[in-house]
């Protein structure tokens, strides 16, 4: 359906000039050569909507016109989480109803029949009832949403992530010229001077606050240089607050990459950001001294740690010399040679006695040689040719012991005491 009210017709041609087009449930059919006048157009919408039963609309009133002697009161209503708005009039007497309670900014639920001005083309609502959201059933809503949030598991602990160290480029999303830039920005700066920021002014309440800072955190998240987004507001009422508990807000910043801080009012403020995001700060001050650290307490735990690893060190080196004193005083250190010396005696004990033992056993087998060569000697065949015996061998070496065994003329030879000679058997 295009912006006039109208549906093109889909059977008709690429040609738009020529294409047949119907007003959508009317049965009314136009072309480019029978077209409807602007006034017609807009009857026919307004008695489309004249149609429409009254409905309840929520929303933020931005604008409130209360002319003196009017019997009419003005309205704007937006809704919080969209850049959307409609006007909304009433009769005095509905709006006196709860004029005590509704001001610029309150959230009021708004019974009313939409109406369709035709002259101007312009559609509103006709408040028959107005009733303001109290801070109860607020609180109602809030608990409401965030046990849907945390079943999703958006509140996990394990979808925390860890802040950097030390960022080099610090997003801040936070008012204009407002004391939670000041105080974030004067405290980080007084922390770590070198400390930069990509800084978003943007609404922190009011219709336009959700828009204004999802758009950005979206933006910080996606700068290549931001290592770490922080959201900060001062104190404020519930209501102020509200818009860091819209279910939008919520979810993108679930769904940043960069690790993102909350730091929405004071100790006792707790809008549900708080629950998604990252960290969670008490106050722009103290988001600060989270995401900074304090260039004097990293020196002085620089300094701590040095000192400590000398004194490690000169311990261990003190230990180590201890040891070596110790070592060096005992009796082998101051007298090295001594070893030796104890262990030359030894040797040339053992080798006396090597010496004495080997004597020992050379004597004894000198005796026992001396014994055997005089067995030997007494039964030697010499010892008996001493004693005038003689041995008689054929010439092929043999010996003759009977006197059969030689023949008559037989030539032997006859071994004595001091040589041979040759003998002749002359007979038996």
């Amino acid at each position: 359906m295009d912006r006039s009210g109208t549906e093109r017709d889909g059977a008709a041609g690429p040609d738009v000039s020529e294409a047949a087009v119907t007003l959508a449930g009317m049965g009314l059919t136009t072309s480019a050569e029978a077209p409807l006048p602007v006034g017609e157009v807009s009857r026919l919408i307004g008695g489309w909507i004249d149609r429409l039963g009254a409905v309840w609309v929520e929303g933020q009133i931005t604008q409130l016109s209360r002319r003196p002697g009017a019997g009419v009161v003005f309205l704007t209503l937006r809704d919080p989480a969209y850049d959307i708005s409609v006007s909304v009039t009433c009769y005095r007497q509905v709006f006196d109803a709860v004029a005590d309670a509704v001001t610029e900014g309150a959230r009021v639920v708004v019974h009313a029949k939409p109406e369709w001005y035709a002259p101007r083309g312009q559609l509103s609502l006709r408040a028959a009832e107005i009733r303001p959201v109290g801070i109860g059933e607020l609180l109602a809503r809030l608990e409401r949403l965030k046990r849907s949030l945390g079943a999703e598991g958006l509140f996990a602990p394990d979808r925390k992530r860890p802040l950097p160290f030390l960022p080099q480029l610090v997003g801040l999303v936070c008012g204009r010229a407002s004391a939670a830039e000041r105080d974030v920005l004067e405290n980080a700066r007084r922390r770590w001077p070198a400390v930069r920021f990509e800084v978003r002014n943007v609404a922190v309440q009011g219709v336009r606050a959700v828009p204004q800072v999802i758009q950005a955190v979206k933006d910080l998240d996606e700068h290549v240089g931001v290592d770490v987004i922080i959201v900060a507001r001062g104190g404020g009422s519930v209501e102020d607050l509200l818009p860091f508990s819209d279910e939008q807000l919520v979810r993108a910043v679930a769904d940043c990459r960069t690790p993102v801080v909350s730091a929405i009012g004071h100790e006792p403020d707790s809008p549900l950001l708080d629950l998604v995001a990252d960290l969670r700060a008490s106050t722009p001050t103290d988001a600060a001294k989270k995401v900074v650290p304090d260039v004097g307490e990293e020196l002085d735990r620089v300094r701590t740690l040095r000192d400590r690893a000398l004194r490690t060190v000169r311990g261990l080196l003190e230990r180590e010399e201890r040891g070596l004193q110790h070592c060096l005083h005992r009796r082998v250190m101051e007298h090295p040679h001594r070893m030796v010396e104890e262990r030359e005696q030894e040797t040339d004990a053992l080798a006396a006695r090597g010496r004495r033992v080997l004597g020992h056993l050379l004597d004894r087998a000198d005796s026992e040689l001396a014994h055997t060569h005089a067995r030997v000697v007494a039964l030697s065949p010499a010892a008996t040719l001493e004693r005038g015996y003689a041995v008689l061998q054929r010439e092929d070496g043999t010996v003759v012991r009977a006197a059969g065994e030689v023949s008559a003329d037989e030539e032997l030879r006859a071994r004595v005491a001091e040589g041979e000679f040759r003998v002749r058997v002359t007979g038996h």
